[in-house]
C-alpha cells in the first residue's frame, strides 16, 4: 500500500494538473494520497488572479472522487507541508515544482529521514508547444486544453516568410 503526495495550487484546474493528479491516484491506488492546496496566503505571490482557497479544494475534490479515490487534502502555508514530517513512499512533481521535491529530500535528509521517491510528470504542452499553464489561461492565451486562444498573446511567433 502506498502513501503518495502531491502538492500545487491547482488553478485553473488545466490539463497539466490533471495528468500529475491521474499519477499520484495511479500510484496510490489501494493505499492514500495526500494533496497539499496552497493556502490563499501562499498564492499571493502568483503573478494571476487566483480562486479562493475553498473553491479550489470543491474543484481538486470533485476531480479526484471522479476517479474513484477519497484523498486526504492538507492546506499548505508553505512549500513542503507534511512531506518534511512524515513518511510516504511517492511525492510527484511537475518541472516546476521539482526543485521543491529535491529540497523536501534535502531537508529529509538533514532530519534523518528516508528519501521520499521523487516521480516526474513532464509538462503537458498546449497546441502551440509551450507548456500549459495557469499564467497563460489567466492571460487568455490558451484554454484549460492547451487550445490557443489568441496567437497575438502567445509567445510563439510562426515563420511564414
Amino acid at each position: 500500500m502506498s502513501r503518495v503526495a502531491v502538492g500545487g495550487t491547482f488553478n485553473p484546474l488545466h490539463d497539466g494538473h490533471i495528468a500529475l493528479l491521474k499519477k499520484a491516484v495511479e500510484l496510490s491506488r489501494g493505499g492514500e494520497l495526500l494533496i497539499g492546496l496552497t493556502s490563499d496566503e501562499m498564492t499571493r505571490a502568483k503573478d494571476h488572479e487566483v480562486d479562493d482557497y475553498h473553491t479550489r479544494l470543491n474543484d481538486v475534490m470533485k476531480f479526484i472522487l471522479n476517479l474513484g479515490i477519497i484523498p486526504t487534502i492538507v492546506r499548505l502555508d508553505d512549500p513542503y507541508g507534511p512531506t518534511i514530517r512524515e513518511d510516504f513512499d511517492y511525492l510527484v512533481v511537475s518541472p516546476e515544482t521539482h526543485p521543491s521535491g529535491l529540497m523536501i529530500n534535502k531537508i529529509r535528509k538533514e532530519k534523518g529521514l528516508c528519501q521520499l521517491n521523487i516521480v516526474l510528470v513532464d509538462y503537458v504542452l498546449a497546441d502551440d508547444g509551450l507548456p500549459i499553464s495557469s499564467t497563460r489561461i489567466w492571460n487568455e492565451e490558451i484554454d484549460e486544453h492547451g487550445k490557443v486562444l489568441n496567437y497575438e498573446k502567445c509567445k510563439y511567433e510562426p515563420d511564414f516568410q
